[in-house]
């Protein structure tokens, strides 16, 4: 029963994304300019063409390594400010204000302050951890304060360690909430990390091709390397779900 499920599911997303490859076809063929449109067949061409060139791989490792960089460091400082916000009010209290802010302001904002002070080809890895800290910050806080209080006393009152309390009660209720979390920061990691690169242009980046593309009006680069990025990020996200996802089992077990 799950497996027709699954399979009910998997042919409703192929008809789904046949679907609108159609209605974008149609489109393209009613404009009927590739400047303003370009077709799924041109696109499909240009990324085909782009693939086996040795300066379209160069870009996705630069522009993919920044922005892991930037989550990896927004998920570490992310779990390690919502612990301390747990446990300190205070904490909680002071960095309430900033945590406001950087949600508010628009990426484009911060884009701009932060060229006075880091490198262009630095410049994904600051915006994509501004923007996935905080998301990555409310998913583990929630799952620290979803710890069932009645289980905290008993191990209060067993004398249980630190490490186990951690091990067997805090990252139980912590990894399925941190995965959900997880899975909307890269989304917006990537997002924000190639819209920091249009606007600082680093050399070799995917962010200056997507700029170059639109300078020369090339419109199918444009669109081949937009669906690139989403390529990469939907297996970003897949990858560290499933990653948690493997994390959040074992602990189970344990």
């Amino acid at each position: 029963m799950k497996r027709s499920t699954t399979s009910v599911k998997r042919s409703h997303r192929l008809l789904a994304v046949a679907f609108w490859i159609l209605a974008w076809q149609l489109l393209a063929m009613a404009v009927g300019q590739r400047v303003l449109l370009a077709s799924p067949l041109e696109t499909a061409a240009r990324l085909i063409a782009l693939l086996p060139t040795a300066e379209f791989w160069r870009s996705i490792l630069f522009t993919l390594g920044r922005i892991l960089l930037g989550f990896v460091a927004a998920a570490a400082v992310g779990a390690l400010l919502a612990a301390l916000c747990a446990r300190f009010a205070w904490v909680a209290a002071l960095f309430a204000p900033l945590l406001s802010a950087v949600r508010s302001v628009p990426v484009a904002s911060f884009v701009i302050v932060a060229l006075i002070w880091v490198p262009a080809r630095e410049l994904s890895v600051l915006i994509s951890f501004l923007i996935a800290m905080p998301i990555l910050y409310a998913g583990a806080l929630d799952g620290i304060r979803g710890v069932d209080s009645s289980l905290l006393e008993m191990a209060q009152v067993f004398r249980i360690s630190p490490l186990n309390r951690l091990l067997h009660l805090y990252l139980p209720s912590v990894l399925p909430r941190f995965c959900s979390s997880a899975g909307v920061a890269i989304g917006m990691a990537w997002k924000s990390g190639v819209a920091a690169e249009v606007i600082g242009i680093p050399s070799g980046s995917i962010g200056e091709k997507l700029y170059r593309a639109k300078i020369y009006l090339a419109t199918p680069d444009l669109f081949a390397w937009t669906l690139t990025i989403v390529a990469l990020s939907v297996l970003c996200e897949r990858l560290i779900r499933a990653l948690l996802s493997t994390a959040a089992r074992r602990m189970e077990r344990m």
